[in-house]
């Protein structure tokens, strides 16, 4: 997917705000398994998926729980470095070969003082993840596995190719041999 395709997603902006914005992207590969954000530390960016897939954990004493996983087109954002220029919780994991469009916080918030447009854009931008925390946090309280998985199956199915299904699990706040039974039960 391509930054104008991204940008125009979020919010659409008068071509000279969406050039603006651009002049400040650039774009970065990473191999897979690179660790993009690292919890404990302030992270600087903003990255957009051109293609590949990552996912967002955070680390207990016994294992990792994934709570995220993006595909191209999707926003990777630590919100509360984004926010409050504070160390997020949460790593960031390349899953396969990444192109990215990075985006330094900073210059876009710059942006934001110089261009009405471009900060009506940050706006929706912080909305639309606000509400994809909130659903998440729904879905984790009211849904059962069962139908996290149904969900999942009807939202990202692709993810099923090339998530392996200890990911999965963990998304889905299952062991892997729950997931497996899921599975063979929905066959």
């Amino acid at each position: 997917m391509n930054i104008d395709e991204i940008i125009d997603r979020i919010y659409l902006l008068p071509t000279a705000s969406k050039e603006s914005l651009k002049q400040n992207i650039t774009e970065v590969n990473h191999p897979k398994g690179f660790c993009l954000m690292e919890a404990d530390k302030v992270i600087p960016y903003i990255y957009f998926l051109r293609n590949g897939i990552a996912r967002a954990y955070a680390s207990t004493e016994n294992n990792d729980i994934t709570f995220w996983f993006g595909t191209e087109g999707e926003p990777i954002v630590s919100m509360k470095s984004y926010v409050d220029e504070k160390p997020g919780y949460e790593c960031i994991e390349l899953l396969e070969d990444c192109n990215l469009y990075q985006l330094e916080t900073k210059k876009l918030k710059e942006l934001f003082n110089k261009d009405i447009h471009v900060a009506n854009w940050g706006r929706k931008f912080a909305e639309r993840e606000l509400v994809k925390t909130e659903e998440l946090i729904i879905s984790r309280q009211y849904k059962t596995a069962l139908e996290r998985y149904k969900d999942l199956l009807k939202e990202k199915p692709h993810l099923l190719q090339r998530v392996q299904l200890g990911h999965i699990a963990s998304y889905l706040g299952i062991t892997q041999v729950s997931l497996s039974r899921i599975r063979a039960e929905m066959k």
